[in-house]
């Protein structure tokens, strides 16, 4: 699933391309993804000119004068910048009409993604008005993350997945900000002090910053607007990396399950 670094890359890919332009309207091959294209979208969008392209959490927000896109990637989404006129293929579900001749270009095979649009706040929106602290943002640090942890007895990875405690830190960040940490996933989230707060809000910042300087991650469908895959795994400390040596100190990485999902860390460097 894109992550957050994923997501940002796409933010800042896209920026040039959409930024100033005047929409033309869009084309909906297939409304039914996880949160439908509304209908009459491209008559709505038709004549509107984009300006700010901000990213919450895992969502994009396209400021368009009257209103907002909102665009989520899903499980396996991506978005290209294309000609218009090129074929799409058959995932290919939404294209944003751009005056330039170019689209934006949704392609989801698994349809988890999302195309929407409000007239109102985005921030408001339903789906982004519960969502946590940004982890990139002024108000996360050490004190932020203590204050987040007093009452939180589950593990601290899962709380650092838990999107309405700290937005878009998902599995393969989470494991590896907790190894630059040295921080143990499976550690209560209560018992953490304010020094281990300290350094886990700055390593899960570091990691964040260094996935979006490496093009975030791409271990199945992500790929960034003009088509290339992200180079953040060659980086990886534990994810993924089960029964490998330590970058740091030699041991196995080990595997275990949390909240369903596989968390890979270092029975040394995490104890």
């Amino acid at each position: 699933m894109p992550e957050l670094p994923e997501v940002e890359v796409t933010r800042r890919g896209l920026e040039p391309h959409l930024a100033g332009k005047r929409l033309l309207g869009a084309v909906v091959r297939d409304p039914r993804l996880r949160h439908p294209v509304p209908d009459g979208l491209a008559k709505t969008l038709a004549g509107l000119t984009v300006g700010a392209i901000l990213r919450r959490g895992k969502y994009l927000l396209l400021d368009c004068g009257s209103g907002w896109l909102i665009l989520h990637l899903g499980m396996s989404g991506s978005l290209r910048v294309l000609p218009a006129a090129a074929p799409p293929e058959k995932h290919d579900h939404f294209d944003l009409l751009l005056e330039d001749g170019l689209c934006l270009r949704l392609r989801d095979p698994r349809r988890f993604g999302g195309v929407l649009w409000t007239a109102e706040d985005a921030l408001g929106h339903p789906l982004l008005a519960s969502l946590g602290v940004e982890p990139l943002g002024p108000d996360f640090n050490g004190a932020a993350l203590h204050a987040l942890t007093r009452n939180r007895r589950a593990p601290i990875k899962q709380v650092l997945m838990d999107g309405k405690t700290v937005v878009g830190v998902g599995n393969i960040y989470a494991s590896e900000s907790l190894f630059r940490a040295g921080i143990d996933p499976r550690t209560p989230a209560h018992k953490l002090g304010p020094k281990r707060c300290a350094r886990l809000a700055e390593t899960v910042r570091q990691t964040l910053e260094r996935a979006i300087a490496a093009g975030g991650s791409t271990l199945r469908d992500f790929v960034d607007p003009s088509g290339k895959p992200g180079y953040f795994p060659q980086q990886y400390y534990v994810y993924g990396r089960e029964g490998q040596p330590c970058r740091v100190c030699g041991t196995p990485i080990r595997a275990i399950r949390q909240g369903q999902r596989s968390t890979f860390y270092c029975p040394r460097c995490q104890s």
